[in-house]
């Protein structure tokens, strides 16, 4: 069988509801050299049949069924049976927009030094779409070049996994994906940016990622604040931290606490506060001082920020260029 230009990564469980959406939204693509390898992880609804239907019906269909074991296990089975050398990410509940495919494999073949491109996403039914998530999906969207990625690359999860084409080579080459407590994707970005792999995303919203309560972002323990906060600082100590026990902590509110206890799981000290607060500066908070932020001070030791208030990191970048400090050097934004 003829290589396809594109393979399709998709794993699913228990799906029956959204998933004849989702497929036919693959049907309805511009780009009609690709190959969908999915992979039923273990359903037990009308998943396995609506799967063995649309295989009949479109060769380019491959279902892969196995006893459930779990989404990284099954991430990892259905990459290994991609045959293109690039693949976009699906699941079972989004919906792709009809370019989706041809922008980005076009995108890829065009910019061979990217080896993973996202699109813009827009959640849906925006009715049930909260505040918090309409501010990530902007803050995400807003995210187009290598550079600005990678700046903001600890703050949070910069890609939607769903809307991400890759180079197979690129993430095989990282380890595939990796079952940690920690949300496998995120793990992925940080460990293909430790790698030097470069990213970039297409301004156009691609996908359409559905908005649901029992979706994983929301229910699985590996998707918590903790989780997150447990996987930034465990690659950090791979990277920005690496060979340093003591940090500042930028901020010593409520997020800036969690991430001294994080920290601490790590073995990594707070040794100083540092705070715009005036009623908190001079306090001694778990055995460190609260400086004010003009005590900080170009190669002094790594600086995380922690203050998460809406504007603060611009206001943080701002003022510490002012100051000499140098972003990835002297400190990282880490919300």
């Amino acid at each position: 069988m003829k290589t396809p230009r594109i393979s399709i990564l998709m794993a699913v469980r228990n799906e029956q509801k959204h998933l004849g959406a989702a497929l036919a939204s693959l049907q309805r693509q511009s780009l009609r050299d690709w190959e969908l390898v999915v992979v039923d992880d273990g359903s037990q609804d009308e998943t396995a049949g609506i799967l063995a239907s649309a295989a009949r019906h479109d060769e380019r269909i491959r279902v892969l069924t196995r006893p459930a074991r779990g989404l990284v296990p099954a991430l990892n089975e259905g990459l290994a049976a991609c045959g293109a050398k690039l693949v976009a990410r699906m699941d079972g509940d989004d919906i792709s927009h009809p370019q989706r495919l041809t922008r980005q494999a076009a995108y890829l073949e065009a910019h061979p030094h990217i080896d993973l491109v996202a699109s813009a996403v827009c959640h849906f039914p925006r009715p049930l779409v909260s505040g918090g998530m309409c501010a990530y999906e902007t803050w995400q969207n807003g995210l187009l070049e290598h550079a600005q990625i990678v700046r903001d690359l600890f703050v949070e999860s910069p890609f939607a996994h769903p809307s991400v084409a890759f180079r197979r080579a690129a993430v095989m080459a990282a380890g595939g994906y990796h079952d940690r407590e920690w949300a496998e994707d995120y793990d992925l970005w940080l460990r293909l940016a430790h790698r030097g792999c470069r990213f970039a995303r297409i301004a156009k919203r691609l996908l359409f990622w559905r908005e649901r309560p029992e979706r994983l972002t929301r229910t699985a323990a590996n998707c918590s604040a903790d989780a997150f906060r447990a996987c930034k600082v465990h690659h950090l100590k791979n990277g920005f931290l690496r060979g340093h026990e003591r940090v500042t902590l930028w901020g010593a509110g409520i997020e800036g606490k969690a991430w001294r206890r994080a920290l601490a799981d790590q073995q990594i000290i707070v040794n100083r506060w540092a705070e715009v607060d005036r009623r908190k500066i001079g306090q001694i908070i778990h055995h460190a001082p609260v400086v004010p932020i003009e005590a900080l001070q170009p190669g002094t030791g790594p600086i995380l920020v922690t203050v998460g208030a809406k504007g603060a990191r611009s206001q943080v970048r701002a003022w510490a260029a002012q100051r000499g400090l140098i972003e990835g050097q002297d400190f990282l934004c880490v919300t």
